[in-house]
């Protein structure tokens, strides 16, 4: 079994949890996520089946968005609700003056990550360091914000909702600390939902429940994506059968008998249109399709 399948995470499990447990519900030898959602976290997760893992650091598409809600007045040494409280403050802003710090960080940034993440530091992931009471200076990262609001404000319980569009790599529970200091009271996440992810949506996913439910009901074909559908934004190639041969035994083709494609990345197919894989023209100057990832099935 070959493929994508999309989870609807629950809150409580980690990312590599979720996708081992697909795993076992599957029987499969593999699975592997396209990136990591905090335990407190819900929503969108794609999960590659089998051979298909070896696609997901090749994928198109790369953005994503939350749906977060932030409390003001308070900060952890996680950056949300779960964490160990590090100080409380008076809240004395207006939804106008939320607004405008949530705007602040629209478009191109530098972000440093949390300790309590996944990244790692000399081979060490940094939770590791965190959960040792440890602290490393971490390199700050570019990030783009495409879209951001702040809406449904409570100025009872000082909380509001979040809604960010981001590029890979962002860090919402970061972001809402950099939020809360420059309202200079502080602020954390009480929970985060993923509503899209890798061209993935909600509307794509199901929970682990229903995934069971499927599998006993002999339908689980229903809900997995082929290997090549989260590939479309790659053009296609269609080649010979011979060159079939070639490609899926690793070897290049000439750029020349494959229509000169222009340099990057390509969906290739046999006559018969089924996957081969992807390939790659590494320059203008190259006179070959080379061999990126072959898909195996199965």
């Amino acid at each position: 079994m070959t493929g994508w399948i999309c989870i609807d995470k629950p809150e409580g499990l980690t990312s590599f949890t979720a996708a081992n447990r697909v795993r076992g519900i599957l029987g499969l030898k593999k699975t592997g996520h396209t990136g990591t959602l905090d335990p407190m976290a819900t929503g969108v997760l794609p999960i590659a089946l089998s051979g298909t893992t070896r696609f997901i650091e090749l994928l198109p598409v790369h953005e994503k968005a939350y749906t977060a809600r932030v409390r003001l007045g308070l900060t952890t040494d996680t950056l949300d609700i779960t964490g160990q409280v590090l100080s409380t403050a008076a809240v004395n802003v207006t939804p106008s003056e939320i607004e405008a710090a949530a705007n602040a960080f629209l478009g191109e940034s530098l972000q440093t990550p949390p300790m309590y993440s996944a990244l790692r530091q000399n081979g060490v992931r940094l939770y590791e360091l965190a959960r040792r009471g440890e602290s490393v200076e971490r390199p700050q990262r570019k990030i783009q914000i495409t879209d951001i609001t702040a809406s449904d404000m409570d100025m009872t319980e000082n909380e509001f909702t979040l809604t960010v569009a981001c590029s890979a790599g962002t860090y919402i529970r970061s972001l809402a600390d950099d939020i809360g200091k420059k309202l200079g009271c502080g602020a954390v996440l009480t929970a985060l939902r993923r509503t899209s992810a890798n061209g993935f949506a909600l509307e794509n996913c199901i929970t682990l429940e229903e995934l069971e439910r499927l599998r006993d009901e002999n339908r689980v074909e229903e809900v997995i994506l082929k290997a090549d559908a989260p590939l479309a934004r790659y053009p296609a190639l269609t080649v010979t059968a011979a060159q079939s041969v070639r490609f899926s035994n690793g070897g290049s083709l000439l750029r020349a008998r494959v229509g000169n494609p222009k340099m990057g990345y390509y969906r290739v197919y046999d006559p018969m249109q089924k996957f081969l894989g992807l390939g790659e023209v590494e320059s203008d100057a190259s006179d070959s399709l080379s061999v990126k990832r072959v898909f195996v099935d199965g």
